[in-house]
């Protein structure tokens, strides 16, 4: 192939086998033309950033690339209208070949509805495979875009940023001894069904004829077509980089209200945020307004329900978090409703599963309790982890006693308990062969380490070559950070 169509990206008869795809090659490649696009916008050369993207969307490397991260995805299995998925390596590259913009016609989402925590359902819009791929495809040339352009202090949807950024952030803000007392929480009103198509056409740097396609695709609900006027479907996969930028600039708008002393600072993942001040007022009067005004452009609402004002003494809850100053000092912990919901969710697993073999009970409870434990080990959690700790062998007490009723308590207790180094009560099973090896034991969420985690700097951009190094070494230290885990948890284990 010549240089030229490898710019292009032209397929060469040797790759068009899914199979014989060399993926590193395909990352890089994609990887420089994006890296050129933050380089136009960073620039101000909006035609140059164009003319890149339309090169990126029509790369034979980049559209692979797409098909290859929709068939990786959580969704892979679920279809949409057209109850099409693509599963084999023939399927995927001719999904990948068929990517093209002449011609294309978005298909109507298929809407189904999902349950909230609150009670109320969520609409779901799952989109067809090939809109799938379509959105993955012009992603990749977006997302440059979305991160160069992205306020400082938003957290949600964003590569290499994660919710325990967001909080990190907030307890930088408000763990000083001066620092501002008054949180505005707030919450946009059903922020991805109401963002106006009309801003999002206007704004929006990505080819035009392709996103007006995405808004005005329509849904079926119950074999009846439904046309979409405004928002953009939640289960889009460049949905949530849409809404991100119709929300970037808030962070802007609001920390230019503050004046000396007034310490307005702002924090946000996806449509979820707080705003500190010194002074209650400031926020209903300068904060507030300022807010509803930049909403009420791009179609969108505060949430009454949701939004309020709180005093850091009596604490608030945010991103599953709870945030409390005690005696001056701030301390985040788990929030109650998580831990309720938690342990909820336990107890039904272990309702569910009286006749199985407690090996299988081990194998279906250490990857949650794992995950839930991990999730809050940056934070003032090891209260909250014995108190799990003491919840679940109750809930496996009871689970055992109830499997042997004619059987006395110490028949139970070392049938299914055990000692390992100094902590007695530990619930086991007696491994019959190698499968059951590593669920021998049930872990303990007392036993995770607490780690500081070390937030990602607030201008940090993953397209742009200046961070390539910070990246790597995140990266790096991340992995170490990992192995350590392991290493403790073999120590625990083993009771060495």
């Amino acid at each position: 192939m010549t240089t030229l169509d490898l710019m292009l990206g032209a397929p060469s008869t040797r790759t068009l086998n899914w199979k014989h795809i060399i993926w590193r090659n395909v990352e890089n490649h994609v990887r420089r033309l994006q890296i050129r696009i933050t380089k136009a916008i960073k620039l101000g050369r909006q035609n140059k950033a164009k003319a890149l993207q339309w090169l990126l969307t029509h790369s034979f490397y980049a559209k692979c690339l797409a098909v290859k991260r929709v068939t990786q995805s959580k969704g892979k299995n679920t279809p949409g209208v057209d109850k099409v998925i693509w599963k084999t390596p023939n399927q995927k590259m001719k999904a990948a070949l068929s990517l093209k913009r002449r011609g294309y016609k978005s298909l109507p989402l298929r809407r189904i509805h999902i349950p909230k925590k609150n009670g109320k359902l969520r609409p779901l819009g799952i989109p067809a495979m090939p809109d799938r791929g379509m959105q993955a495809l012009h992603l990749l040339g977006l997302e440059p875009i979305s991160e160069t352009l992205a306020d400082k202090n938003s957290y949600g949807f964003r590569p290499k940023r994660s919710l325990h950024d967001a909080i990190q952030k907030c307890f930088q803000l408000l763990s000083r001894k001066k620092a501002p007392q008054w949180i505005l929480e707030g919450d946009i009103k059903a922020c991805f069904d109401k963002i106006s198509h009309t801003w999002l056409l206007d704004n929006i740097k990505m080819d035009k004829t392709i996103l007006k396609e995405w808004l005005n695709s329509g849904f079926m609900e119950e074999n009846a077509f439904h046309n979409t006027i405004e928002g953009v479907p939640q289960g889009g996969v460049a949905s949530p980089t849409c809404a991100n930028l119709s929300l970037d600039g808030l962070e802007t708008v609001i920390t230019s209200l503050s004046r000396r002393k007034e310490a307005i600072q702002f924090v946000r993942y996806a449509d979820d945020f707080i705003c500190t001040a010194k002074t209650k007022e400031t926020l209903e009067q300068k904060v507030i307004p300022a807010i509803v005004d930049f909403l009420k452009e791009r179609g969108l609402e505060l949430s009454l329900e949701k939004t309020k004002i709180t005093n850091i003494q009596e604490g608030f809850d945010f991103l599953g978090f709870n945030l409390r100053k005690y005696k001056e000092k701030l301390l985040i912990k788990p929030a109650k409703k998580g831990v309720v919901t938690f342990l909820e969710n336990i107890r039904e697993t272990i309702k569910r599963m009286f006749a199985s073999k407690a090996s299988d009970v081990i194998k279906a409870l250490n990857p949650k309790i794992r995950g839930w434990a991990n999730h809050y080990r940056h934070v003032v959690a090891k209260d909250i982890f014995s108190y799990i700790d003491s919840q679940i062998f109750s809930a496996l007490w009871r689970w055992a006693k109830r499997r042997h009723p004619n059987k006395n308590i110490s028949w139970v207790s070392n049938k299914y308990f055990t000692k390992i180094g100094s902590r007695n009560w530990c619930f086991h099973s007696k491994a019959k062969n190698a499968a059951d090896i590593n669920h021998q034991v049930l872990i303990f969420a007392f036993d995770t380490s607490i780690i500081r985690h070390i937030k990602v700097k607030a201008e940090a951009n993953p397209f742009d070559p200046e961070f390539k190094e910070y990246y790597r070494n995140r990266h790096l230290a991340r992995i170490y950070q990992r192995e350590n885990m392991k290493v403790n948890s073999r120590v625990i284990k083993t009771g060495l």
